[in-house]
């Protein structure tokens, strides 16, 4: 299957070493793609080569372009040939704005399911992708009518409801981007083994402290040194380091910003915010703090009365059952309960 890779930073991050690394994956040898946001525009670069072999990404890798959102995909061809219209990302202008899209999966009824589902805006070529993404933007068209970024939970709304409709009629691993957020549904994908079953995608976040405007200090252009938080997400199909990836769940939606999860839609319709993302991300930041003197193993497990989610295991491969619960917290109405053992 074709292979995903989306990167959200709060600070511009060179993307060359996990770029590199995505480009060796074989298997999806039909094209490949990737796509910088660059104050307003899109630096867009993609042929429909052998990604591991193509000159041009060579090239670009050396540069060590730097951005805070790219949308990277590798092609394995299951329907349309291979061609550069048939290559992704997709872009497309939806007010004012350029937008961004991939796909990992096949919608082999699409065209019959969602006929007349898109108008305004047609495909290019001839892959299912791109059909499922004309259908995005005629979904999300009218929010964007008046000129402003529309709301958050508006938008957010229109994928969770479009990511839901795609996944009843095939694997849907979907990365999309309107320049200002990350929106990301992670499905089913072909296992080793040929399997097709979850994670679609897996996640990881890092956190270090960097120096923003280095090259202008050097210039003489800033006596001062911002110094600032750098927080970077990354996304892919398969974990390209052996730092601690987390797996996503079937039917997950989330909302990225600057490198922090700022939403989710988990399956069943549930939608956390960014007030129980601030908790939980210190508790893991506590964890990594701690691991290397204590071996602990942290879960969390979310109860609601429309919701049941288990707890994942991270860190250390022992059972959930033999840790013991502590005391859980309540946050909105959501119960929080973590696991932490020896």
């Amino acid at each position: 299957m074709c292979e995903l890779l989306a990167l959200s930073s709060q600070l511009p991050t060179s993307v060359t070493l996990s770029l590199s690394t995505f480009a060796q994956h074989r298997g999806a040898d039909d094209g490949w793609g990737v796509a910088f946001y660059d104050t307003g525009d899109v630096r867009l670069y993609k042929e429909p080569e052998l990604a591991a072999e193509s000159e041009w990404l060579a090239f670009i890798q050396q540069r060590s372009l730097s951005a805070s959102l790219f949308i990277s995909h590798i092609r394995h061809a299951t329907r349309g040939v291979r061609s550069l219209p048939n290559t992704q990302p997709f872009s497309r202008e939806l007010g004012g704005r350029v937008h961004l899209f991939a796909h990992n999966g096949r919608f082999d009824s699409i065209e019959r399911d969602y006929a007349g589902g898109w108008n305004r805006y047609r495909p290019i070529g001839e892959t299912d992708s791109e059909i499922a993404f004309c259908i995005l933007l005629e979904r999300l068209a009218p929010l964007w009518e008046n000129g402003s970024v529309p709301a958050l939970a508006k938008r957010l709304a229109v994928f969770t409801q479009f990511a839901a409709d795609m996944a009843a009629i095939g694997p849907a691993n979907l990365l999309y981007s309107d320049g200002d957020a990350l929106f990301v549904h992670s499905h089913r994908r072909t296992q080793a083994g040929g399997r097709v079953a979850p994670p679609g995608l897996w996640r990881l976040s890092r956190q270090c402290e960097k120096c923003r405007d280095t090259a202008e200090r050097d210039q003489g252009t800033s006596s001062a040194v911002d110094r600032r938080q750098q927080e970077v997400t990354l996304f892919v199909s398969i974990p390209l380091s052996d730092e601690p990836w987390v797996p996503i769940a079937e039917g997950e939606v989330l909302a990225i910003r600057h490198g922090r999860l700022i939403s989710a839609v988990l399956p069943g319709g549930f939608r956390l915010q960014d007030f129980l993302f601030e908790p939980l991300h210190l508790c893991l930041q506590f964890v990594d703090k701690t691991k290397a003197h204590f071996p602990l193993r942290l879960s969390a497990q979310f109860r609601h009365k429309r919701l049941r989610v288990p707890p994942r295991p991270r860190y250390t491969n022992q059972s959930p059952s033999t840790a013991q619960p502590r005391p859980a917290i309540r946050l909105f109405g959501v119960r929080v309960s973590f696991l932490i053992s020896p």
